[in-house]
């Protein structure tokens, strides 16, 4: 891990493993993905058997991946208005696939790690510390 962090080179990093870590007391897990998606090694974070998100690390940034499953599509929907503008364009241009959506977020600032953030709430279900934009 601490490799990955320093060849990321992102508090924004930092901040989102410290935010599953301690919110759903989930362990990262180190893989390496042939995945066509995006190829190369990952940090998984996963709750009762789901994966929260996949973390891809890039040189000073790094990518989110997580999934909108039918259970979080209405909650998701919800907030997307209260979204980025560009998480919410990803949200809109991202194709449904076995009732699906694999949202691959750059999180390149402080208000899209919030999205994320959200996102990974929603995806957990009853877990809503955090979430300070809005309670549903």
């Amino acid at each position: 891990m601490a490799e990955i962090k320093a060849y990321v080179n992102s508090c924004l990093f930092e901040r989102l493993c410290t935010y599953v870590e301690t919110e759903f007391q989930s362990k990262p897990e180190l893989d390496y993905s042939r995945c066509s998606m995006q190829y190369g090694w990952n940090v998984k974070y996963k709750k009762a058997g789901r994966t929260l998100c996949t973390l891809y690390p890039m040189q000073g940034y790094y990518i989110a991946l997580i999934v909108i499953g039918e259970r979080e599509r209405t909650e998701t929907e919800l907030m997307l208005p209260l979204f980025t503008a560009y998480v919410q364009q990803l949200y809109r241009e991202t194709k449904s696939g076995m009732g699906q959506k694999w949202l691959m977020i750059n999180v390149t600032d402080e208000a899209v790690l919030e999205d994320v953030k959200h996102c990974i709430a929603i995806r957990r279900g009853g877990k809503r510390r955090g979430l300070n934009k809005v309670q549903l």
